[in-house]
């Protein structure tokens, strides 16, 4: 059978136009749908607008610290409405590098909702086209508990359009974005709560790093509500919203927003016509080779629910690219030691195990810890601390795990993640010299493990 395109992928966001360009540049004739906004949900309102927001909240504390160097502030204003403008004139040009990068490499782009008709078809603007192979790659959707006045809370989706700066808000979650968002707003001004349904939030994450995390934000005036959900919200006759918690206490505040989770974004896709199926969390349930059960369509990035990163999206996408057009070239994705940061304020940077994974795994820890005061904040009142951590394998010396809240702390640790990739040990570190005065050099100064 003659078919139109060789590959058809659903969704124009990071590992979807990956996979398009590299497979155009293969020689493959390709074609992509999207139906919202090229580069996707971290483009658009995730991981990119997300960081200058983070950028512009930072700069309340940094007029506070300039005081400390003899420089004279005054008294600085914030607008709302200059940081969202500004905001949206970047990713729109965005939008247009993909549009570009797309277009340039040979890719037809059809824009519009495109539904799969049958194993080989896909209906996109009424009409039809076909493909010898289809890929699915439509990312997430926000995810709200379905509880009374859902519809009056806001989710990640939203927050990057707000008109205004609420005065009080309300996040509710304990994942990276939860705790991203939070700083978020507490460091524009707003009173901000963060109330989440477990004891302590970024479950996964290593403890000393949660717990440092939760010191450090209650120090900058977050209000942190653990053990707690909400039950419903009400709007007020003035506008405000009342959020009652399950223990049947009243939160009043200007805004709710939610971070309890994302789904795969499936809506009206026509996966029914197809042999596709989900696992039990919802995602497309796919193999090693990102294939689903139907032999035509392949999956990936978060509408597969592996590891929802972007980078990890794009690995993803040039796996599939190499394997179907240039299989002399192809290998497969590697998920071990992938490295993450979260910005918060301050920020996190993981790369390996934690403490408990490593135990739980089996292995005899060593653990390396460092808490001070960083050198900036040394002329200035700010009490903000930064934590290091290595976790050692105390058999082998191998470094498991390296860990960092503080400035810039994804910075640091994507190098250090490529030490941790080449099976670097603890004397390795300990024998490379650091740049001083930097942060970084404690990650090669810690010498004494610390007692369990």
């Amino acid at each position: 059978m003659a078919f139109d395109f060789d590959l058809y992928v659903i969704g124009a966001g990071s590992g979807g136009v990956r996979a398009a360009r590299f497979a155009a540049g293969f020689g493959a004739r390709v074609a992509v749908a999207e139906s919202r906004y090229l580069g996707g949900t971290c483009v658009n309102v995730g991981c990119v607008p997300k960081k200058l927001l983070v950028y512009g909240a930072h700069f309340s504390e940094d007029f506070e610290q300039a005081a400390g160097f003899g420089w004279t502030p005054g008294h600085p204003g914030f607008d709302w409405h200059t940081l969202i403008q500004n905001k949206n004139r970047e990713i729109e040009r965005l939008n247009g590098i993909y549009r570009n990068l797309l277009v340039n490499s040979g890719v037809t782009l059809h824009e519009g909702h495109a539904r799969i008709v049958d194993p080989h078809t896909v209906e996109i603007n009424g009409k039809r086209h076909t493909a010898e192979r289809l890929l699915i790659a439509t990312g997430g959707w926000p995810f709200v508990p379905d509880i009374p006045g859902k519809e009056l809370a806001i989710t990640s989706n939203e927050a990057f359009f707000l008109k205004q700066l609420p005065r009080r808000v309300l996040v509710v979650g304990g994942g990276y974005i939860a705790v991203e968002f939070a700083s978020i707003f507490n460091g524009l001004g707003a009173d901000t709560t963060l109330a989440y349904r477990r004891d302590l939030f970024l479950r996964g994450f290593d403890q000393s790093v949660r717990e440092h995390l939760r010191d450090e934000l209650q120090k900058k005036g977050m209000t942190l509500r653990f053990n707690t959900d909400i039950a419903r919200i009400d709007k007020l006759p003035d506008g405000t919203l009342a959020a009652t918690l399950l223990d049947g206490s009243v939160l009043e505040t200007d805004c709710v927003f939610y971070a309890t989770g994302r789904r795969a974004m499936l809506d009206n896709l026509g996966l029914e016509n197809t042999a596709v199926k989900l696992n039990e969390q919802g995602y497309i349930a796919v193999d090693e080779l990102f294939q689903t059960a139907e032999p035509s369509i392949l999956a990936l990035g978060d509408v597969i629910g592996r590891v929802p990163l972007t980078p990890v999206a794009l690995a993803e996408g040039m796996a599939i690219a190499r394997r179907l057009f240039r299989p002399e070239e192809y290998r497969p994705v590697d998920y071990d030691l992938i490295p993450t940061a979260v910005f918060s304020l301050p920020n996190i940077g993981t790369v390996g195990l934690s403490t408990e994974e490593a135990l739980k795994r089996g292995h005899r820890v060593k653990r390396f810890e460092s808490r001070f005061r960083p050198m900036k904040l040394t002329l200035t009142d700010a009490q903000e601390r930064t934590l290091m951590k290595l976790v050692v394998d105390a058999d082998t010396d191998r470094v498991l795990g390296c860990h960092m809240v503080g400035p810039e702390a994804g910075e640091i640790i994507q190098g250090l993640a490529v030490a941790l990739k080449a099976g670097a040990t603890k004397r390795i570190f300990d024998e490379t010299i650091g740049i001083h005065p930097t942060a970084a050099e404690e990650f090669v100064t810690m010498r004494t493990p610390v007692a369990d």
